[in-house]
């Protein structure tokens, strides 16, 4: 391969190749330039210090820009001037765009000793952008194998570690079959994987590249750098690909940033504090906002090699582009929705896949056009980001929490408009949850939680129950119902997720994850029982707090209409530790919203049985006896406590109300029977005073005993005209009225 002319002149001048790209005055000011206006450089100290540093890098580009023959490092205090000044200067502002083409061609050229070659590619830190000549030009040597084995494995992990700050892919992509042949070097073959993943579009699939993965599989076993490349192969042609993969995302890839993500890191920050202008310069047109990590930065759409001035647009019309391979509409000018129409046959994602998170209309294209391949690039750059920027997983990091904070919910956003939850959030939630204080992100992480996918249950036991329950119980109250509000949007979450693919063609696909539809429902039995086993103990900690009782009640409404709302086979009723303190609850709410709780269990059993009765058609699933007598036994006790005023003798529940009227006797109540009905409930008393007041206020006495035969049925009206909608249904439904004689007497009764 011939090497390209830019690779001889260093000192190309940049302007008209990139609108937005610096130059070396920009960078000695240590900031960017604004295109749209002339700053006048005023010179103070530091600005003679920056002249000074310039005037160095300046002079050392040109002494490796001259470099002939090979030049030994020991003995030779110009070449350790030069490259010392080149490390220092990279590591504390990164390097500007036109020193790039001159330090690559050298360190791949071989005219130096290795110890240099691999200094100057580790000091290799942009401070904007890469542009692609300067990466061609530095490819073109790995033909000659002018450098070493070593050197050539560095040159790869640096490519990658960069690879969203290069300008333009174009001539990048038509390389691929050049970097694919390197998949034969054993050491250069993870590396070159990932360089591929990254690179691989739908033209890139070939037939005799996939025989070439196959064969390197069969040769060196199953190696994830080797799936991944054929995993994202058979998303773009299922049909080339027939082996099994494995289905869900791993991590394929070891990291390859060695010493440049923390320089990166620290440039970018350097230079956003030395800044007053924005920097929106390697985001291509992006608007001025603070983005000082990598993971930020990509969170804009960069510009293409589409966004170049007229004179180039002038050139491109005269002349062919040997390097495209196919028409495709620039994504950063995709502004409506009918362009989004128009053109999304032709529309490329981005490299910097974490620019799609804010931009919805690329969100709806991954919402209509289900492309898996976007997909596992999204999951594959996310699952990394995640990793590598969690403040407390990551030393260091704690200076970003409020950015990472901003991150998570962008992350969260995208998954409440896509509906669905990312594995590599999963992924990601999985290791982080065990190292988590209950502090940091809190709202953020709660709320990743809320979208985690579908997964065994033996995975959500070890990896997300264990430590969550850790946390709960050793935390504040309010951090105990913020996790009940959690696992409830959880549990909605799956719920609606099986209700939108219930009646899909693909309902085999669907369940793969966990089988059958057995799975689904093992995997929302697990999440309903671990919930009342924490919700028990929660109300003994926290001494049954009513704050508390209202977020596991509400919890409770989902999982009590799940078989007529959602269609799934499945309804578990409320641990005892749950039921018995909100019936005897102090506060109205609770009890009317397990009234209402109640009242939708009989619905749905009843449902459940008319269906089963009925036999239209043959069901897979049956509730077994045990449901009904549990329900049984509390509406029994819930009569007997708001009605018949005998909870006492009639409830049969083994952890009841049950208790011999001579132990009650010792309690001095003078009135026990009747201690929780709907006149004398602590929760209702209240109520009961408003109604004497406002029915007979002329009588001061009070008497609550008063509220019996046509005062019983209009004290009823009176409350449900107070809003106790649940008690309402709850006592129509589940109450037998016979005659006006069983209303003032309140006993016959019917459950």
């Amino acid at each position: 391969m011939q090497r390209r002319q830019s690779s001889k002149t260093p000192k190309q001048p940049l302007q008209g190749h990139h609108e937005n790209q610096t130059d070396l005055s920009a960078w000695r000011k240590g900031g960017r330039i604004d295109p749209g206006k002339s700053v006048q450089n005023i010179q103070s100290p530091n600005d003679q210090k920056n002249d000074s540093k310039q005037d160095s890098l300046e002079q050392a580009l040109s002494y490796f820009a001259k470099v002939q023959d090979r030049v030994s490092l020991k003995n030779n205090s110009v070449l350790q001037k030069h490259l010392t000044t080149v490390e220092s200067i990279a590591l504390q502002r990164g390097l500007p765009p036109e020193g790039f083409d001159v330090l690559l061609n050298v360190a791949l050229s071989g005219k130096l000793a290795d110890t240099v070659n691999t200094r100057l590619l580790k000091s290799l830190v942009p401070a904007s952008v890469i542009p692609e000549t300067s990466v061609i030009s530095s490819v073109s040597w790995l033909c000659v194998s002018k450098c070493s084995g070593n050197i050539q494995l560095l040159f790869l992990r640096w490519l990658i570690t960069v690879f969203d700050f290069i300008d333009r892919k174009e001539q990048l992509h038509a390389l691929y079959g050049f970097f694919f042949s390197f998949l034969q070097d054993e050491k250069m073959c993870p590396y070159v994987c990932h360089l591929l993943y990254l690179l691989t579009r739908k033209e890139s699939v070939k037939p005799f590249r996939i025989r070439r993965l196959l064969d390197l599989q069969a040769k060196m076993g199953m190696q994830s750098h080797l799936q991944a490349l054929l995993s994202l192969y058979k998303l773009f042609c299922p049909e080339l690909v027939t082996i099994t993969l494995p289905g869900k995302m791993k991590t394929y890839f070891k990291s390859s940033e060695g010493p440049w993500k923390a320089a990166i890191n620290t440039v970018r920050r350097r230079n956003q504090e030395n800044s007053l202008v924005s920097q929106p310069l390697f985001l291509g047109t992006a608007q001025p906002q603070s983005r000082k990590r990598k993971w930020n930065t990509q969170l804009i759409i960069p510009a293409s090699s589409t966004n170049k001035n007229n004179l180039e647009e002038n050139r491109e019309k005269n002349h062919v582009d040997l390097y495209s391979t196919s028409e495709s509409f620039p994504v950063e000018q995709l502004q409506t929705f009918p362009q989004l129409l128009q053109n999304i046959h032709c529309l490329e994602f981005p490299s910097q896949m974490g620019s799609v998170l804010t931009n919805p209309l690329l969100l709806h294209y991954m919402n209509c056009i289900k492309d898996e391949s976007v997909y596992l690039r999204l999951y594959y750059w996310m699952g990394q980001t995640l990793q590598e920027e969690c403040t407390w997983c990551v030393a260091d990091n704690n200076q970003y929490e409020e950015e990472f904070k901003d991150f998570l919910e962008t992350v969260y956003k995208t998954e409440c408009f896509l509906q669905e939850g990312f594995s590599s959030c999963e992924e990601f939630l999985y290791k982080s949850l065990p190292l988590w204080d209950g502090f940091c992100c809190r709202s953020q992480i709660l709320k990743l939680v809320s979208w985690i996918p579908l997964s065994s249950s033996s995975e959500m036991k070890s990896h997300l129950y264990d430590p969550l329950a850790q946390l709960f119980f050793t935390s504040s109250l309010y951090f105990k119902c913020s996790v009940l509000e959690t696992l409830k949007e959880l549990l909605q979450n799956w719920l609606n997720w099986h209700m939108i693919h219930l009646d899909s063609e693909f309902e085999s696909e669907v369940y793969s994850l966990n089988t059958t539809l057995s799975g689904l429902v093992n995997v929302v039995a697990e999440l309903i029982h671990f919930v009342g086993w924490i919700s028990t103990v929660a109300l003994r900690l926290e001494n049954n707090a009513t704050f508390l009782l209202y977020f596991i009640l509400d919890f409770y409404e989902t999982v009590c209409d799940m078989y007529l709302r959602y269609n799934l086979p499945l309804l578990i009723m409320p641990p005892a530790g749950v039921f018995y303190p909100a019936l005897l609850s102090m506060d109205s709410v609770s009890l009317n919203q397990l009234c209402y709780i109640m009242y939708r269990y009989r619905t749905n059993l009843v449902a459940a049985k008319e269906n089963e009765l009925s036999k239209k058609k043959t069901l897979q699933f049956k509730f077994s006896s045990q449901i009904y007598q549990e329900y049984n036994q509390y509406i029994i006790a819930m009569v007997g406590c708001l009605w018949t005023s005998r909870a006492f003798q009639k409830d049969i529940h083994p952890q009841g109300l049950r208790m011999d009227d001579e132990l009650l006797k010792k309690t001095a109540v003078q009135e026990f029977r009747t201690s929780f009905n709907i006149v004398y409930h602590p929760a209702m008393m209240g109520y009961a005073v408003l109604f004497l007041q406002q029915a007979w206020p002329d009588d001061t006495t009070f008497d609550l005993s008063l509220i019996k035969g046509k005062r019983w049925n209009w004290y009823l009206e009176y409350l449900y005209a107070q809003g106790l909608k649940g008690l309402k249904v709850f006592i129509e439904s589940s109450i037998n009225r016979v005659s006006q004689a069983s209303h003032s007497k309140a006993g016959n009764v019917q459950v």
